[in-house]
């Protein structure tokens, strides 16, 4: 991330270990540098990994580009 003064890293999805991988590749593509928490535990634990709640993988991208990444995690769950 950037090191924006007053920039701070923001949660903008959470879900499964795949579904943060495809939201961070989404993000990546629309030129957003994107971030997991927690994968490991989403990877080795994959059941207690239920989308967005205990122990979910989330993805994680700069305060600066919150706004442009919500469109792209929107268009992303509109079109599941």
């Amino acid at each position: 991330m950037k090191t924006d003064k007053g920039a701070e890293p923001v949660e903008v999805f959470a879900g499964t270990a795949v579904q943060a991988t495809l939201v961070k590749s989404l993000l990546e593509n629309a030129e957003i540098v994107a971030y997991l928490k927690d994968e490991f535990t989403g990877v080795l634990y994959p059941w207690h990994s239920s989308p967005g709640g205990v122990g979910a993988v989330k993805v994680l991208v700069s305060s600066v580009d919150q706004v442009k990444a919500k469109i792209v995690v929107d268009e992303y769950e509109n079109n599941l």
